[in-house]
């Protein structure tokens, strides 16, 4: 059976967070058309300065995003969702479908997945990306399958900007909400000592455990189905959870039983409207460390609050002699 096309069309200005409602739907087979910024996107990612007529014709002021639904999913429930969620974020929206095979949409999609550099030392390579150039970095060799994470997101680069910056060698590095991998490898590639990646999805498990191989770091990555750290055990040097402000929020309820005192905690897939709601579900327990911010996404760090001796609850102590 085909799968469904669903085209989202909206103003520019409202591209991104249209497309992180899109990705609540479907975890993946979602691409964005957006030639607001073309010039500049295009000398950044594929240093070129010359572009296709075609492409400087397409509407500057508009957006689209599609999605991709399975047949064994319902396309009319999906779009009934979409809808009653772009009218309660007061975003101005049109949707329409069309039939497609399974292998359009997944040529299509691919088309727009080029090799990216991130942060000062990855290289983010498409497996069936033949001709590049490494300039020194390291390469992350990845099939993302229908995983989320592919480093084309803010979110993931922020991340891995972040994984770079407080990663240690002989860290152990717990992923929540691993995906495709892709934060596992990248920090196991930088010198991480060994890697658990936890997903409720298990396609995004298998398809981790496959690129964790691709790029020769499987002996020292655990890939585990389940929902956040339900079956996930012992403490970690550097916590990281790319996923939503809802989710790091349920998340940060139990999460200091996996850290040493000095762990770091990694957040990304935050909409800076949701900010202020993470923060305070971190003050009592968390500091920030750092802070970025990209396109309306933030991603924090944190660490465990340093106890100081008026915290201490001295009524659970014996007195002895």
């Amino acid at each position: 059976m085909d799968w469904t096309e669903v085209a989202i069309t909206v103003d520019a200005k409202d591209v991104d967070k249209a497309g992180d409602i899109a990705q609540m739907v479907v975890p993946y087979g979602i691409y964005i058309e957006d030639y607001s910024n073309l010039e500049q996107e295009a000398w950044e990612i594929a240093h070129i300065d010359l572009i296709d007529e075609e492409l400087l014709k397409k509407d500057r002021t508009k957006g689209i995003i599609h999605v991709y639904i399975s047949p064994e999913e319902s396309p009319a429930e999906a779009i009934a969702f979409l809808s009653e969620r772009y009218t309660a974020e007061q975003i101005p929206h049109t949707i329409t479908t069309a039939d497609c095979v399974m292998e359009d949409w997944i040529n299509n999609w691919k088309k727009y997945f080029k090799p990216i550099e991130v942060g000062h030392s990855i290289l983010i390579r498409p497996t069936w990306e033949e001709d590049y150039d490494a300039k020194g970095r390291r390469v992350l060799h990845l099939e993302p399958g229908l995983a989320f994470g592919t480093g084309t997101h803010e979110t993931t680069r922020l991340c891995i900007e972040l994984i770079e910056d407080y990663l240690r060698p002989q860290m152990d590095i717990l992923d929540v909400g691993c995906g495709s991998g892709i934060l596992s490898v990248a920090a196991l590639l930088m010198g991480g000592q060994s890697a658990v990646g936890v997903d409720i999805d298990e396609l995004a498990v298998k398809t981790a455990v496959e690129n964790a191989k691709i790029n020769q770091v499987d002996s020292r990555f655990t890939a585990i189905a389940g929902n956040l750290t339900e079956k996930v055990q012992g403490k970690f040097h550097m916590i990281v959870a790319n996923i939503v402000a809802d989710i790091i929020i349920e998340l940060t309820q139990d999460i200091e039983q996996f850290m040493y005192d000095d762990t770091v905690y990694i957040m990304s897939g935050i909409i800076d409207t949701r900010e202020q709601d993470v923060l305070q579900a971190l003050e009592k327990d968390f500091e920030i460390i750092d802070r970025r911010w990209e396109k309306g996404w933030v991603a924090l760090a944190a660490q465990k609050k340093r106890r100081q001796v008026g915290d201490i609850d001295w009524s659970s102590f014996k007195i002895f002699g």
